[in-house]
């Protein structure tokens, strides 16, 4: 059996627990039990680190693109070797199923892997001049990142935060999330046992207020990126906007999937339905509103609700669950009122609605249908395992109420028309579109949203040009 570990911050590569640190119960989201107490860091703990990420800075940039690969490469190698501790403790400290910890490790080994080949392809460019005289464009790491991850994805989200900094020749100091420390630790442990000198990246952990004002109130860090809610991001805008530091937002979405009459009912129920209810419904890209032309309507919400019953609902390390719990009580809390709120106004409930299981923080896979476009679920991200589906007349009304919020991350459509097809990827409003798949990310491709969802992106090339900034240079 793996056992939850000492849980610790990382600066200069020590280990810092215990003393005056204030502390945080970190639990176990399927059985509300203490895994650990993780420290919290004070001043003192965020100056520190703050001078090692100049330090580190000051080292790194200076690292050929074959050193910062090997570090990425060998963090990539002991992440496949280490997947089943690591995922294993991400079960225990977010909640979500083995199989999707599992997953979650290989998407960061697909990463690493990735930019550890764009560690060779930053390329500047020359520009065409007269004789006797020479322009070029080159790109520099931005310096000092100071790094935000949440707990929803406790391996893959600090694997993102840390991944391009690197690659580009930046220091990072890492804060994720105090709910899910141990994940984010173990992939930074990755990193310093594959070469990564240790001033290089930092993990501190502590008040989210009291740590994000402070690292971003110094002017060490040059760049900062933030993965949660759109209000936190908002907030942390404002902060970084103080010295004009360079921000990567990736923010809140409320997923629009858009079903046409013209296609497979049972192929689409069978993919969208385990795609809503991935990880609890805790998912920034989950598909939530089920926009469906008149003429399924009826099949595609009884389909729907049946498969959502038929979902096994329990602890992770369970090999049958198929849905883990939420992330904290809080959340149980926050859907339950949503969907309360919802079926007061005339939403049809047509399975789940309420929390299960008599320990931990489970709710049961809800389908609410014909919910009235003022409730608060309609227009606030649920966060959770809750899909809401509602009718339309055709295209142009599918269309609309596709882009009628202020988010844009995530979309999806089914159609098997393929004009069609053209016109929603031209019309969305959204930095991620799937035509008849769920699968929008991968190692090789941009990350992130529009609108009230962000701006920037991870993943891919383009998570990497965003750590670095452009310099012109011109000589005669």
């Amino acid at each position: 059996m793996i056992q939850y570990p000492a849980l610790s911050m990382i600066i200069d590569g020590e280990r810092l627990s215990g003393g005056e640190r204030r502390t945080h119960a970190v639990l176990n989201p399927a059985t509300g039990e203490v895994l650990g107490q993780l420290p919290l860091a004070d001043a003192a703990d965020l100056d520190r680190a703050l001078e090692v990420a100049a330090a580190g800075f000051r080292l790194w940039r200076k690292s050929t693109p074959q050193q910062r690969a090997e570090v990425l490469q060998g963090a990539a190698r002991l992440m496949r070797e280490r997947c089943d501790e690591i995922a294993h403790v991400a079960v225990l400290e977010q909640g979500k199923t083995l199989a999707e910890a599992r997953m979650e490790v290989g998407m960061n080994v697909s990463l690493f892997e990735f930019y550890a080949g764009e560690c060779f392809r930053l390329y500047g460019r020359a520009l065409v001049r007269p004789e006797g005289m020479r322009s070029t464009v080159v790109y520099e790491p931005v310096g000092p990142v100071a790094a935000f991850a949440p707990w929803n994805f406790p391996i893959g989200n600090p694997g993102r935060k840390l991944g391009a900094p690197i690659a580009a020749g930046c220091s990072v100091i890492l804060k994720a999330a105090e709910e899910t420390p141990a994940s984010a630790l173990a992939v930074l442990q990755c990193l310093l046992d594959a070469g990564l000198p240790p001033p290089v990246a930092q993990a501190v952990f502590g008040v989210p207020d009291e740590v994000s004002r402070h690292l971003l109130a110094s002017p060490v860090i040059r760049k900062l990126s933030f993965t949660g809610s759109t209000t936190v991001g908002r907030h942390l805008a404002r902060l970084a906007a103080e010295d004009l530091k360079r921000t990567t937002m990736e923010l809140g979405g409320h997923g629009p999937v858009l079903v046409f009459a013209d296609v497979d009912l049972d192929r689409v129920l069978d993919t969208v339905v385990g795609h809503k209810y991935r990880n609890a419904g805790q998912v920034c890209v989950s598909p939530t509103r089920f926009i469906v032309e008149d003429a399924v309507f009826e099949d595609f919400r009884n389909g729907f609700a049946r498969r959502a019953r038929a979902l096994k609902v329990g602890e992770g390390l369970d090999p049958e669950s198929q849905v883990g719990p939420l992330a904290n009580p809080r959340r149980v809390e926050a859907i339950d009122a949503l969907v309360r709120e919802a079926m007061a106004a005339g939403a049809r409930l047509d399975t789940g609605g309420e929390p299960t299981g008599n320990r931990g923080f489970f709710y049961a896979p809800t389908v609410l249908s014909e919910v009235p476009p003022s409730t608060r679920i309609m227009n606030e991200e649920p966060f959770g395992p809750v899909a809401l589906i509602n009718r339309f007349p055709g295209e142009e009304a599918m269309i609309a109420e596709a882009n009628r919020l202020p988010y844009g991350l995530a979309a999806y459509a089914w159609t098997r028309d393929a004009a069609r097809q053209k016109r929603l990827s031209a019309r969305i409003e959204t930095g991620m579109l799937g035509i008849n798949t769920t699968m929008i990310g991968g190692a090789d491709a941009p990350f992130g949203g529009v609108k009230w969802s962000g701006h920037g992106h991870e993943d891919g090339p383009e998570g990497v040009m965003a750590c670095l900034v452009a310099k012109a240079v011109h000589e005669a």
